[in-house]
């Protein structure tokens, strides 16, 4: 039997970014620990399958597919979702772009990347939690999650786009703190450091060593490495730590 603070239990739990990955990663600990899940991604095939296989493990799990820079479409997931479930109980924010680690300077950057960042990243954020909070707030103890980054804690140089990003979606979180909190919902922030996955796969080598060998704890740090603190932050016991950025970073970042 879990215990009460790592019980999803009787919650609706809504995901986005969980067609593969970290986003994966974080629906699998959600199913284990007895949440109902919606799985949201613009990877529609890959998001159906992750469906069908967590479906297999005995999950109450669906999917729908969203586009985080299409305003419309994030309505229309809150839509669905009052329709289907009625209520939720979690929000967590994964989905996002990151591009570029080890990359371009600062002055090197086009435009178009750093408006689709930001789209996708910030406003995308923003979009999602505007849509949801009803839904939160109806179900009386609402908690959000929001994917933040260490690159936005110590200041990571040539992913400018993607820093600016995630130290937005910290202040977000504090500021969204004091005005969803009146209403019982609890939002924080988790900022895990670069993660050995198919989408970092990209990464130069000497980046990834970088951050391997300066954390306390040295090592690669994988999806499943933050998953537990996740499904944490989205119990009820959860809402004291409202407003804050946990680095689970594996020692890399102090705060």
């Amino acid at each position: 039997m879990l215990n009460p603070v790592q019980s999803l239990a009787g919650r609706t739990v809504l995901v986005t970014g969980a067609a593969r990955g970290v986003g994966r990663a974080i629906a699998e600990a959600c199913a284990a620990a007895g949440a109902r899940l919606i799985l949201a991604d613009i990877l529609a095939e890959a998001g159906h399958a992750t469906t069908a296989a967590l479906a297999a493990t005995g999950a109450a799990v669906r999917f729908v597919p969203v586009d985080l820079a299409d305003p419309d479409s994030i309505t229309a997931l809150a839509d669905n979702i009052a329709a289907h479930e009625g209520v939720l109980h979690g929000l967590v924010n994964n989905a996002a772009i990151a591009t570029g680690i080890g990359g371009p300077m600062f002055d090197e950057i086009t435009l178009e990347t750093w408006d689709r960042v930001q789209q996708v990243n910030v406003r995308g954020t923003w979009l999602m939690t505007r849509a949801m909070a009803p839904l939160l707030v109806q179900s009386g103890g609402g908690r959000i999650v929001n994917l933040a980054s260490d690159t936005a804690l110590w200041g990571a140089p040539r992913l400018l786009a993607y820093v600016a990003s995630k130290g937005a979606v910290m202040a977000m979180t504090r500021s969204l703190s004091r005005e969803l909190g009146p209403r019982g919902v609890g939002i924080t922030a988790v900022a895990p450091g670069i993660m050995r996955n198919e989408a970092t796969a990209y990464v130069p080598a000497e980046r990834h060593a970088f951050y391997e060998n300066g954390r306390a704890v040295p090592g690669p740090q994988m999806p499943e490495d933050i998953t537990a603190t996740i499904v944490f932050l989205l119990t009820e016991g959860a809402l004291a730590l409202t407003g804050q950025t946990l680095p689970v970073a594996a020692g890399f970042v102090f705060t």
